[in-house]
């Protein structure tokens, strides 16, 4: 029965269509499997049934099949009948015919007639959607059927086919789509690509995807249609296809060549539009002069722009009796009409290539040439799809003139030369050879057509193009680095869109921005819905600023299509077409992407994709978009242009939103280079979006290894960057995954060599002491010949340190396991890390710290030469700068001492520095009768040279600045904290900033500190101990608390000088004397003898007040100076006691020692006034000088009393002095030199003194030598208080000095 049943169903099969057929074999075989006997009569029972169906279709398909005439003014009706064999006797036929010829419209009737289309319909490819319906209306009209009967047409999103239809008109995309359900295209008896000569990437895919399919559907009929371009090339491609040639143009046509540029100094140059108007203005001439009736002309130009111009061009000149009608892809469907519909008078149709071979415009008669097209070409190096304006070839030209001469002798203008034309290539490249192949390469992959560079392409595209087509694939994730399909890739093939759309619809799923991202995808499908009339710029650009998003183009449609779907809810259809018309939107192009939107909305429920409900972010719809656009990035380069990917440069076009306001990075859409390369529809976006979208494909780079110690571990700085793009300049990461041995090296290095590892490793803190202790030595002698060198302790801790040992963390876990030998094999050893001994390295030649004016300062060495901090740093307090002795700093430290004099010696000019050479030699002899003292290093020096050789030095010629500077002491002043305040080697620049800085008094408790800001007028302060010592900046210092006089209170201070700490406390207790007993202080000022008298010939130079004040504190003071000072309220008290019963008598005492002073003083002074002689100038200056440092506002209470009584007898030998002035000018001169170098350095180490708080006892002994020396000069009889001359002054100096 089985058998029976099968050879039944077999035999009805031919009868059935051939889609069924195939079913009805496969179905045969499953069946034959079935056991049980029920289950199998049952299918076969089911099966009989659909062959039953299937032959009731043919037969009515076969009835179906209407009356064939074919017009015979049409070229190609004169052969159909041999076309008709030629089918009959061939699986391909190749017919060629030109424009006009019928035979885009007569082919499929001629197989009807044969009966094809019956079992299968007869496939007719377009390679435009325009001409698929415009083709698929007229034979329809021919054959006297209605639009989806006999003939129908599917384009993308619009379909009018149903089940009787025979010939379908589709573009040739939608059966390469049809591909991929029916692999064999058992649905069609017949393919006719029509336009094959156009070569463009589906005809060429198409072609081969036959050639291969043949074989394996003998029945199937393929008729290829092309103009007469290149035929053979088709022929040889199916093994040598017969070729059929139609004449296509019943009437000739003349050529004329009118060039743009006629002479080559240029003043015969035309501008285009011109050229095109002086053509028209002669065929107007021509048809005026022959009285020929009007014949329309077509005139070819490469874009919509060149359109535009020129229409308005003629328009604007008006011609008589002239239509201009534009004709473009982009144009609304009832525009494109208005070509086909009759008219009167003249029309001039501008076109782009689409007139030249897809579209046949009735009535032509005339077309002018400019011989140029925009011509898509990709460039595999840029990554862009360029339009360039190109010229035409040779076939393309020839097409061009065939459009006219079709209803009368027609003449053709070409707007170029004639040896032009013969220059150009012959033929148009295909398209296979100047486009990205991504898409291709997916459908073949998906498809299991094998490898691309195996498939029978007509023209075998570029490998270069192949691999750049697999590299946008990679770069979407559809294919890996093996070119294999990855699982995404696989989704990708499913979206029948271009692979970066459908790349950005699988990432909108992800990112919860489907909703959003539909529409703009969509929207990317189609060209752009709105609408920029030239004429109405300004308006169109005002109606689309409503939805216009700042940042974002792509955001710009999801603004529109919400703003629409609510008028197209709310509105009627033609409210709706209105509403488009007014708001300049093309109400076609809405509805086709409304039409694209709902195709894509049921390929993503399909594939199970979510939409989200609530609007999503600006981010996420970004990354998104991001993901399909990766190649579109740029970085903002300069005021308006970006650099992208591949560097590349190029500017935002300027319709874009982001134009007025650039951002930073943009990602655009599409990028075509026209005039330039433009980025269309572009956002605003983050680096930091593009790098987890592109993990894949981004380049990493490192630069900078190196350790962290906060982190523990080797980093470096990492560099992402996408096709040249730094999207990630600079990001800090861990190196150890990287480059391990690297990292190792590194960490050995820094971490336990250079001692940067924070460890408990005990062996670590011991080998870091070590070397510190060693390295100390060195840092002291300035030598680096020690301590062993960092390679010889790296090669240490490697030998010993696991390979996998690479950070801090890895390190702390090894070391914690191990053992005690393996422990202290990690241990340095002295004689390891010492390369010779350092026995001049001492305690006396370097020592840690320099005691200077009583204070121990500690000392900081350093070697880096040439850094600021270089040689040896002396660590002072702010409240210590000025205590600092300026001539003892210059001995530095013994150990370097010979090296400074060594260099200072070489300092000298070359007639004394020759005196000692060699120059170590002496200054070693020199160095054994020298020790530091507080004379400058350069006298002591000097003088001990003299001694060995007796050469005199001027002090002059040492050059102290040309010494290094690590042998002069760098001064660290230091805070409270004992943090580096200032650091200099300017001594006296540091004294004069830190001149009014005090000891710092807050070291105490807070009590303390309150005391020493307390303004005392009685002893409430307590003890006053000899000595306090206080840390100041880690610095032990041993000073002296004493009370400074503010004469209307005390206050408590600081000092490191015992002398200068006595004289202020002296001076501070006098004064609290003074304000402990007012009745007896105004008792002594009514019974002072005198002293009005006094006060009134010292009244020019001192307020009798302050003189009265002055005469009690010095009375005081010289009271207090014979006695043990009070250092407490109790010893204080007892003074105030002892005081009441001796003060009144002394001040009486002093104030007849004060009159006698003023007496003199005033007879002085009153000779010393009127005229001058002028020889005497100098020596009456001299006179007043001394005067002046006599007597002046305080000096009774600032001259010890053991000079103050003295003051008569300096005054009476002034006196002398001045009498014998005019006789004596010879011993003048001779005393003011001597007595003027004296007084100077007197009064420099003076300032020098009260600036660093001392008093120095000798210093003050000098100065009153001075005056001894002024008496023992002018008034020897006056005799002096000591013996006393130039010689034993000189020698007080030196005292002075050391």
């Amino acid at each position: 029965m089985t058998v029976e049943n099968q050879q039944q169903i077999k035999a009805q099969l031919n009868d059935c269509l051939l889609k069924d057929q195939v079913f009805v074999r496969r179905r045969l075989r499953k069946i034959s499997q079935i056991k049980e006997v029920e289950k199998r009569n049952k299918a076969f029972a089911e099966l009989q049934s659909k062959v039953d169906r299937s032959k009731v279709r043919v037969q009515a398909r076969a009835d179906a099949l209407p009356d064939i005439r074919f017009p015979p003014e049409l070229p190609v009706s004169q052969k159909s009948e041999e076309i008709a064999k030629a089918i009959q006797q061939n699986q391909v036929v190749v017919i060629a015919g030109e424009t006009g010829s019928g035979k885009t419209t007569q082919i499929p009737k001629i197989c009807m007639q044969l009966g094809r289309g019956v079992k299968g319909q007869i496939g007719h490819t377009q390679p435009r959607r325009l001409a698929a319906r415009s083709v698929s209306m007229r034979i329809a009209e021919e054959v006297g059927s209605e639009l989806g009967g006999v003939v129908g047409y599917q384009v993308r999103f619009n379909d009018k086919v149903s089940d009787n239809t025979l010939v379908k008109l589709m573009t040739d995309g939608i059966l390469l789509a049809e591909i991929q359900r029916d692999r064999f295209l058992n649905a069609y008896d017949t393919i006719i690509i029509d336009e094959a000569h156009e070569r463009s990437l589906n005809i060429d895919f198409l072609l081969g995807y036959l050639k291969r399919l043949l074989p394996k559907r003998p029945d199937l009929k393929v008729i290829i249609t092309s103009a007469t371009i290149d035929v053979e090339r088709f022929s040889k491609h199916f093994d040598n296809a017969p070729v059929i040639e139609v004449s296509g143009r019943a009437y000739s046509v003349e050529t004329r060549y009118r060039p743009l540029y006629e002479s080559e100094d240029g003043d015969d140059d035309r501008t285009l539009n011109e050229a095109v108007l002086q053509s028209v203005l002669e065929i107007v001439d021509e048809e005026k002069t022959s009285k020929k009736p009007f014949g329309d002309i077509l005139v070819f130009l490469p874009g919509e722009r060149e359109i535009r111009d020129l229409a308005k061009y003629l328009r604007d000149y008006e011609i008589k009796d002239t239509e201009v009608l534009p004709l473009y892809a982009r144009l609304s469907a009832a525009d494109q009409l208005r070509v086909f519909k009759s008219h009167k008078g003249r029309r001039i149709v501008l076109s782009t290539n689409v007139a030249e071979t897809s579209i046949t415009v009735p009535g032509i008669r005339y077309v002018i040439d400019p011989g140029t097209a925009r011509i898509s070409r990709y460039s595999y190096r840029s990554k862009i799809q360029r339009l360039p304006v190109e010229a035409i070839s040779q076939a393309s030209a020839n097409q061009r003139k065939g459009r006219c001469g079709r209803v009368a002798e027609g003449i053709c203008y070409r707007l170029y030369s004639e040896e032009d034309f013969n220059n150009r290539p012959e033929f148009t490249d295909a398209e296979i050879l100047r486009t990205n192949l991504a898409s291709v390469i997916l459908k073949m992959i998906d498809l299991g057509f094998g490898q691309i560079d195996e498939f029978p392409f007509v023209d075998s595209p570029d490998k270069r193009l192949i691999n750049d087509g697999f590299k946008l694939l990679f770069e979407l994730g559809a294919v890996d680095s093996k070119r294999q399909m990855t699982d995404q890739g696989k989704v990708l093939a499913k979206i029948p869109v271009d692979p970066r759309i459908g790349r950005m619809l699988i990432e909108a799923n992800n990112q919860g921005s489907l909703t959003e991202v539909l529409i703009i995808t969509s929207a990317l499908s189609i060209q752009d819905p709105r609408e920029r009339p030239a004429e109405k710029k300004q308006a169109a650009d005002q109606a689309h600023a409503a939805y216009k998003d700042p940042d974002s183009d792509f955001v710009s449609f999801v603004n529109l299509w919400n703003q629409y779907e609510e008028e197209r809810q709310a509105l009627s259809s033609n409210q709706l077409k209105k509403h488009c018309l007014k708001n300049y939107l093309s109400f076609m192009r809405m509805r086709e992407w409304r039409e694209v939107h709902r195709q894509l909305h049921l390929i993503c429920k399909e594939l199970k994709f979510t939409e989200n409900a609530a609007a999503s972010g600006y981010e996420a719809i970004h990354r998104s978009l991001l993901s399909g656009l990766l190649n579109n990035i740029g970085a903002k380069e300069d005021k308006k242009e970006y650099k992208g990917a591949r560097n590349r440069h190029f500017n935002i076009f300027p319709g874009s939103a982001c134009y007025k306001k650039p951002p930073k990075w943009i990602v655009s859409a599409e990028l075509v280079e026209t005039s330039q390369v433009f980025a269309r529809i572009n956002a605003k976006i983050e680096p930091q979006w593009v790098e987890p979208l592109a993990a894949h494909i981004v380049k990493h780079s490192y630069f900078e290894p190196h350790w962290e110690q906060k982190r523990g571990q080797v980093v470096a700085f990492e560099r992402i960057s996408l096709y040249g793009l730094d999207i990630v300049p600079k990001r800090k990461i861990h190196y150890g995954t990287i480059d391990s041995k690297v990292s190792r090296e590194l960490f050995i290095r820094h971490a336990l060599v250079q001692g940067e590892l924070r460890s408990k490793a005990p062996f670590l803190r011991e080998n870091s002491q070590l070397i510190e202790q060693v390295d100390e030595l060195e840092t002291r002698i300035r030598k680096k010949d020690i301590l062993i060198d960092d390679d010889t302790l790296f090669d240490f801790y490697e030998e010993r340190i696991p390979t996998n040992i690479i950070s801090g963390r890895y390190f702390e876990s090894w070391w914690k396991k191990l053992g005690p030998d393996q422990l202290s094999s990690l241990r340095l050893t002295k004689e390891f890390v010492m390369k010779r001994e350092a026995s001049e390295v001492n305690e006396s030649s370097y020592p840690d710290t320099i005691n200077l004016n009583n204070i121990n300062f500690k000392l900081n060495y350093n070697f880096a030469p040439g850094q600021e901090g270089d040689g040896v740093s002396i660590v002072v307090p702010k409240g210590a700068v000025r205590q600092l002795p300026l001539n003892r700093l210059e001995w530095m430290v013994p150990g370097l001492l010979r090296e400074k004099c060594i260099q200072l010696v070489k300092s000298l000019p070359r007639s004394i520095r020759k005196q000692f050479v060699p120059v170590p030699d002496y200054v070693d002899q020199a160095l054994k009768n020298i020790k530091p003292s507080n004379e400058p290093v350069t006298r002591v020096l000097g003088q001990q040279l003299t001694r060995i050789t007796g050469v005199k030095i001027p002090e002059e010629s040492w050059n102290s600045e040309a010494v290094d500077e690590h042998l002069k002491f760098n001064i660290q002043v230091v805070d409270e904290a004992g943090k580096v305040d200032q650091e200099s080697r300017d001594v006296l620049g540091l004294m004069e900033q830190f001149k009014d800085v005090e000891f710092d008094v807050s070291v105490g408790g807070t009590e303390e500190q309150k005391q020493y800001q307390t303004e005392f007028t009685d002893w409430s302060f307590g003890e006053l101990p000899l000595h306090k010592e206080v840390d100041q900046g880690g610095i032990k210092l041993n000073l002296m608390p004493t009370l400074e006089d503010h004469k209307r209170f005390v206050k408590l201070a600081l000092s490191n000088d015992r002398l200068s700490a006595d004289k202020h406390t002296i001076r501070a207790v006098a004064r609290l004397t003074l304000l402990a007993l007012p009745d007896q202080k105004k008792y002594i000022l009514s019974k002072l003898p005198k002293f009005q008298q006094t006060s009134l010939m010292f009244a020019p130079f001192v307020k009798a007040v302050d003189l009265s004040d002055d005469l009690l504190m010095g009375s005081l003071i010289q009271l207090l100076s014979e006695r043990e000072m009070p250092r407490s309220a109790e010893q204080f008290t007892s003074w105030l006691t002892e005081c009441r019963a001796i003060w009144f008598e002394h001040t009486c005492e002093l104030a007849l020692l004060l009159n006698d002073i003023a007496l003199q003083h005033h007879n002085l002074m009153k000779q010393l006034k009127g005229k001058i002689n002028l020889a005497l100038a100098h020596s009456m200056t001299d006179l007043k000088f001394q005067l002046n440092h006599l007597v002046y506002n305080g000096f009774i209470s600032q001259t010890p009393k053991e000079w103050l009584k003295h003051f008569p007898r300096y005054l009476e030998a002034a006196n002398e002095r001045f009498e014998k002035m005019p006789r004596e000018m010879g011993n003048e001169r001779t005393f003011l030199a001597t007595i003027d170098g004296c007084w100077d350095q007197y009064e420099s180490l003076k300032a020098q003194h009260e600036q660093q708080g001392i008093f120095d006892l000798e210093l003050e002994k000098y100065r009153w030598m001075i005056e001894e020396l002024r008496v023992s000069w002018f008034a020897q009889k006056l005799g002096t208080a000591m013996t006393i001359s130039e010689k034993r002054l000189n020698k007080q100096w030196d005292l002075v000095r050391k």
